[in-house]
């Protein structure tokens, strides 16, 4: 970039000169004629490592599916125990089997055939104690 003029500042300490209108410009770029283009703002590169970092804490560790499972499995284990005892009294509860067939729905991975069969046997069974009990859940 080339400066043309020969036009020195006198004073570093004066006020008010750059609200004055019709103020002479003293630096003018080289083969400029008008005010140069500004680019368009792009989003700053660091909001992408932001983003990565989140995406990589809800992916979550390699124990963590075996942790839930075990949740789930003993969630389920406790719920066959306590439906366990009402056959045993002889009396079960529409509102625990509906839950246990809930549960079931959703606890599904069809990663392990074994698992699934023994899944698909306890809730052939929950069906049939809600179908005595005149509740016929969707297939």
């Amino acid at each position: 970039m080339r400066i043309d003029t020969n036009n020195r500042t006198s004073g570093v300490g004066k006020g008010g000169s750059a609200g004055r209108s019709g103020a002479r410009a003293d630096f003018v770029p080289a083969g400029a004629d008008g005010p140069a283009r500004v680019a368009s703002s792009t989003p700053v590169a660091g909001t992408t490592g932001i983003d990565a970092i989140l995406a990589l804490q809800a992916v979550g560790g390699p124990l963590e599916g075996k942790k839930k499972a075990l949740r789930r499995g003993r969630t389920l284990l406790d719920a066959l125990d306590e439906i366990k005892a009402d056959l045993l009294i002889g009396q079960v509860s529409g509102e625990r089997l509906d839950a246990l067939s809930a549960m079931l729905s959703e606890i599904r991975e069809r990663s392990m055939p074994e698992l699934d069969a023994v899944l698909d046997d306890i809730d052939l069974r929950v069906r049939v104690e809600l179908a005595k009990l005149g509740r016929y859940p969707a297939v």
